[in-house]
């Protein structure tokens, strides 16, 4: 694949996902359509994704990204708090930074019992819709999904709720190429809410 498809490829991806709250994968793929290229093209990986997304987000929404990434990191706190029995990961782009009001809250539970999470929501009586969704390894994986109300990125936004045994709390927590964690606890979503500014553009 020449760079000139590369380019191609990542500036209408990193459109999708931001503009359309498309998934990486599906944003990827949805740009060799648009694009008219074959569908056994070779994608570009994630890191450079996520800059390509980056950079459309500095270009294209720098003055209500911060905003709307700050009231989703607050829901998303809030939920994790609510939840914090069953040891609550933020992830996605929520926690990347690269999300705006088209995104949702993807927040991963780690449960010595996986039905746990899914009585707690029933005895609190709050509405949730069940899923399944792509896990840690590819895995489908059960999810619960609730229409919350975020202030500052529009009037709601889905918090998902996946499901996950205990024993995978370990392999979730793996760097990337970069060195970062890929999803982080109720502590590290606090530092990142009291380390940026409503006003400034998350790293």
């Amino acid at each position: 694949m020449n760079t000139r498809d590369t380019s191609q490829i990542l500036q209408t991806a990193a459109r999708l996902a931001v503009d359309e709250g498309m998934d990486w994968g599906a944003a990827k793929r949805r740009a060799l359509h648009e694009l008219g290229l074959p569908a056994r093209t070779p994608l570009p990986d994630n890191l450079r994704m996520e800059d390509a997304v980056r950079e459309h987000i500095a270009l294209f929404h720098a003055q209500t990204q911060p905003r709307e990434l700050r009231a989703l990191r607050e829901l998303a706190l809030a939920w994790m708090v609510r939840m914090q029995a069953f040891r609550p990961y933020l992830g996605g782009a929520v926690w990347r930074g690269t999300a705006t009001r088209r995104n949702d809250v993807v927040i991963s539970l780690f449960c010595d019992d996986p039905k746990s999470a899914e009585i707690a929501l029933i005895n609190l009586q709050i509405p949730y819709e069940p899923h399944t969704v792509i896990g840690l390894r590819g895995e489908p994986v059960e999810a619960l999904g609730i229409r919350a109300q975020a202030c500052g990125a529009g009037d709601e936004a889905w918090v998902h709720l996946l499901i996950y045994d205990v024993d995978d709390l370990r392999g979730a927590l793996r760097a990337d190429a970069r060195g970062r964690l890929p999803r982080g606890d109720i502590a590290a979503v606090r530092r990142l809410l009291d380390d940026a500014p409503s006003g400034t553009l998350a790293p």
